[in-house]
């Protein structure tokens, strides 16, 4: 069998280990100390604006604590961006609070505004105010900024911004990462940065960070005994895999470049073929390009491609299957456009982790045009 070409792989520095290394010297074998420090700051520097890091188990953790700050709690509604991952929806249904679903735009794919200002003016008709939206650069597109974050100011609605597959993207000019209200990143072993799990909650001032990381590490209070005054959480990155993610941080930027190269060699060498569309960067949208996806005719294409490059042993996958799609989200409200349905079914994900490299690409290329002169 051919060797496997993975969709989305690890992709190690070589200057990870002396940060894990100095871990276990140290002793510093919990969820706190200097390399936990240290990479909040290399993420904070990185971001270039006045934002707080608060490095965390996960991606998921963060959006959970993202809504604990904004006080969304039993009964509340919070309005999602349907397609993406569950897991920027679960955390709402941890609180006991009901996800809206709002369907996409064609241009990023991501949040449509104009389903969003629907859906708030329906919500609130019907008496009840959304607590918080969560939009999504879904695929490391930034979504429309402006767009959305100006429907949240209207209503006075706070904005949670999923950057877990964005790290690395602009809009305008600045961070993805740095655009909500508070904002999280993911650095699960398939993004484009990896400390084998992790994720990150920014926030724009100091008290809140603080706030996170004491709800992080079981809410104890300062007390000499073990106090607790608050509901906490086991929701603290390691000493050890934040090692990880400062050897990461050394080499994020030529990920981001990788990944981009990945994106234009499928655009270049597909463009002959007319049933291919690639999504577009619009004006002033810098995408770290995560993964590049493809728009097919049909599903019945998609499928087609997809079970070829399986049986040469090339991971792909479809587009996220929208939330509302989902069985266990079937009696949630949405307000859907066709969009995210259609992109569901007409939409591939291609190998494209930035150690990628030419033999691969290649073999992937062989594929798909196999495929389209069968």
């Amino acid at each position: 069998m051919k060797p496997k070409i993975w969709l989305s792989s690890p992709h190690m520095s070589g200057k990870e280990l002396p940060y894990i290394n100095q871990a276990f010297e140290s002793n510093w074998v919990a969820p706190l100390g200097p390399n936990v420090n240290g990479f909040e700051l290399d993420l904070k520097t990185y971001l270039e604006e006045d934002r707080h890091v608060a490095a965390l188990a996960s991606g998921t953790s963060a959006l959970h604590l993202s809504l604990i700050l904004l006080g969304v709690g039993y009964g509340d509604e919070v309005i999602c961006q349907s397609k993406t991952f569950s897991a920027s929806a679960n955390p709402i249904v941890y609180q006991g609070a009901t996800p809206i679903f709002v369907d996409s735009e064609r241009e990023t794919w991501n949040m449509c505004p104009i389903q969003l200002e629907t859906a708030i003016k329906d919500r609130i008709a019907r008496g009840k105010k959304p607590k918080a939206i969560i939009a999504v650069h879904l695929y490391g597109m930034p979504y429309k900024v402006d767009e959305i974050n100006n429907v949240g100011l209207k209503y006075d609605i706070p904005i949670i911004e999923d950057s877990a597959e964005s790290l690395g993207s602009e809009y305008k000019g600045q961070k993805c990462g740095t655009f909500g209200d508070l904002s999280i990143l993911s650095f699960n072993g398939n993004k484009i940065i990896t400390t084998s799990g992790g994720g990150a909650l920014v926030t724009k001032t100091k008290s809140l960070k603080e706030k996170a990381v004491f709800l992080a590490t079981q809410a104890r209070d300062d007390a000499p005994h073990y106090l607790h005054s608050h509901i906490g959480y086991n929701y603290r990155m390691s000493n050890i895999i934040a090692g990880i993610g400062r050897g990461q941080m050394t080499i994020l930027d030529s990920h981001v470049s990788n990944r981009r190269s990945n994106h234009e060699f499928y655009l270049n060498s597909l463009k002959d073929i007319n049933n291919i569309v690639f999504l577009q960067e619009p004006n002033g949208h810098f995408s770290n390009r995560w993964l590049s996806c493809i728009l097919l005719e049909s599903m019945t294409i998609r499928e087609g491609l997809r079970l070829m490059l399986e049986k040469e042993n090339i991971e792909s996958r479809p587009l996220w299957k929208p939330m509302h799609q989902q069985p266990i989200f079937k009696e949630a409200p949405r307000y859907l456009n066709g969009v995210s349905d259609e992109l569901f079914e007409r939409g591939l994900c291609l190998p494209s982790g930035s150690n990628l490299n030419d033999d691969e690409r290649d073999r992937v290329l062989s594929t798909i045009k196999t495929y389209f002169n069968a």
